[in-house]
C-alpha cells in the first residue's frame, strides 16, 4: 500500500489511450466546451447590456451561467490537454484543486437553484410585493450567500481530504471524481471525509425540501389562475427552472448513489459527463429557448452592435 506522502501524482484512466480515440475525445470535448462558453457568455452579455432584463430572475441567471462556466472549466480543459500531450498524469495538488473547485461550483449551483425557486415563488405567489421583497440589495446578499456557502463546504471537504491516505494512484475517470478518490483511499483514513459528505448530504436534503415546498406552493397558486394565458405564462417561467433542477439532481444522485465498479467502465464516464459536462451546455438552452423576452433583448443587442459598426465599415468601402 502506498502512503499519501508518496503519492505525488494520480493517473486518470478515463479514456482508452489509442490514437484514434484520443483524437475523437479532443474534438468532442473541444466542441462541447466551446458551445458551453459561447452560450453562457451570450447570456451574461445580453443580460448585462439589456436594461429590460435587469430583474432578480435574470440576475440569478447570470450567476448560474458563471457557475456553469466554472464547473466545466475545472474538468474539460485538463482532460483535453492530457489527451493532446498523450499523458494521464495529474499532480496531487492539481487533483485536490479540481476537487475543491468542482465542489465549490456544484454546491453553489445547488444553493442558487434554491434561491431561484424562492424567486419564482415570490413572483407567482406574491407578485404585488415582488420588487419590494427582492430588492437589489437583497438579491446581492442572497447571491453572495450562495457563493460563500459553496466556498465554505469546498474548504471543509477539501481540507478533510488532505488527511486521507491513498492506496493507489489510478483514478478510473477523466477527472478527480470524489467517489473514485474514496475508492482508492485507505479505509482507516477517510473518516473525516465521510463526516463532511454526511454533513453535505444532510444540508442538501433539507435544502431540497425547501425547493420542493416552494414548488408545491407555486403549482397550487398556478392552478388557481382562471385564464389559460395566465397559466401558460406562469408555467413558462417555472418549468425551465424545474427542468434544470431535475437535470442537476437526477444526474448527481445517479452518479454518486450507484455502486462503483471495480474496473474502468464506459458507463462511469457517460454518467460523469452527464452531471459534469452536459448541464453547462443544456442550462442556457433550457432557459432561453422559449424565453421571448431574452430573444428580443438578444436581437436588439445584435442590431445595436451592427449599427455601431456600420460607420466604421463604410470608411473602408
Amino acid at each position: 500500500m502506498e502512503n499519501k506522502s508518496r503519492v505525488n501524482e494520480f493517473l486518470l484512466h478515463g479514456f482508452p489511450d489509442t490514437e484514434e480515440l484520443r483524437i475523437v475525445h479532443i474534438i468532442v470535448f473541444l466542441i462541447i466546451y466551446l458551445v458551453a462558453l459561447i452560450e453562457n457568455f451570450i447570456i451574461i452579455t445580453v443580460i448585462i447590456y439589456s436594461h429590460q432584463l435587469h430583474s432578480p430572475m435574470y440576475f440569478f441567471l447570470v450567476n448560474l451561467s458563471l457557475q456553469d462556466l466554472g464547473s466545466i472549466s475545472v474538468t474539460v480543459p485538463k482532460s483535453m490537454l492530457n489527451s493532446l500531450m498523450n499523458t494521464e498524469a495529474i499532480s496531487y495538488s492539481g487533483c485536490l484543486c479540481q476537487v475543491f473547485f468542482l465542489v465549490f461550483f456544484m454546491l453553489s449551483h445547488f444553493f442558487l437553484l434554491g434561491v431561484m425557486a424562492y424567486d419564482r415563488y415570490i413572483a407567482i405567489c406574491n407578485p404585488l410585493h415582488y420588487e419590494t421583497i427582492l430588492r437589489k440589495t437583497v438579491c446581492i446578499q442572497m447571491a453572495t450567500s450562495v457563493w460563500m456557502g459553496g466556498l465554505f463546504y469546498a474548504i471543509l471537504y477539501t481540507g478533510n481530504l488532505f488527511t486521507v491516505n491513498f492506496g493507489s494512484r489510478i483514478i478510473n475517470q477523466f477527472f478527480c471524481e470524489i467517489s473514485q478518490l474514496l475508492k482508492i483511499s485507505c479505509c482507516d483514513s477517510y473518516g473525516a471525509v465521510v463526516w463532511a459528505l454526511t454533513f453535505g448530504s444532510t444540508l442538501a436534503f433539507f435544502y431540497f425540501a425547501v425547493i420542493t415546498f416552494s414548488y408545491v406552493q407555486i403549482f397550487r397558486e398556478v392552478l388557481r389562475i382562471r385564464s389559460t394565458h395566465g397559466k401558460h405564462k406562469a408555467f413558462s417561467t417555472c418549468l425551465p427552472h424545474l427542468v434544470v433542477i431535475c437535470l442537476f439532481l437526477i444526474s448527481g444522485n445517479f452518479a454518486y448513489l450507484r455502486p462503483i465498479s471495480s474496473s474502468p467502465s464506459s458507463s462511469d464516464i457517460l454518467v460523469s459527463m452527464f452531471y459534469c459536462v452536459v448541464p453547462p451546455v443544456m442550462n442556457p438552452l433550457i432557459y432561453t429557448m422559449r424565453n421571448k423576452e431574452f430573444k428580443m433583448a438578444f436581437r436588439k443587442l445584435i442590431i445595436n452592435i451592427s449599427f455601431k459598426n456600420l460607420p466604421q465599415i463604410s470608411q473602408f468601402v
